[in-house]
């Protein structure tokens, strides 16, 4: 039997993301990058879920949620 573990990540609403690239400029960790100058896109192999792009996002598009790794 193997567990799974769970992991705190970055999560764009990529619909309503508006692209400006505050999250990219405040990230720690440079785990998000504006793809194709659209959305937001979220590495999470880099992303440590500290949450500092959450709080920056001025649409409020990004949430930390716990994701399986």
């Amino acid at each position: 039997m193997t567990t799974q573990r769970k992991r705190r990540k970055a999560v764009v609403d990529q619909k309503n993301c508006v692209a400006c690239g505050c999250c990219m400029k405040i990230c720690p960790m440079q785990a998000i990058e504006i793809a194709h100058g659209v959305m937001a896109q979220v590495d999470t192999e880099k992303c440590v879920g500290c949450g500092k792009c959450a709080k920056e996002c001025p649409a409020s598009v990004i949430t930390i949620a716990e994701v399986q790794v």
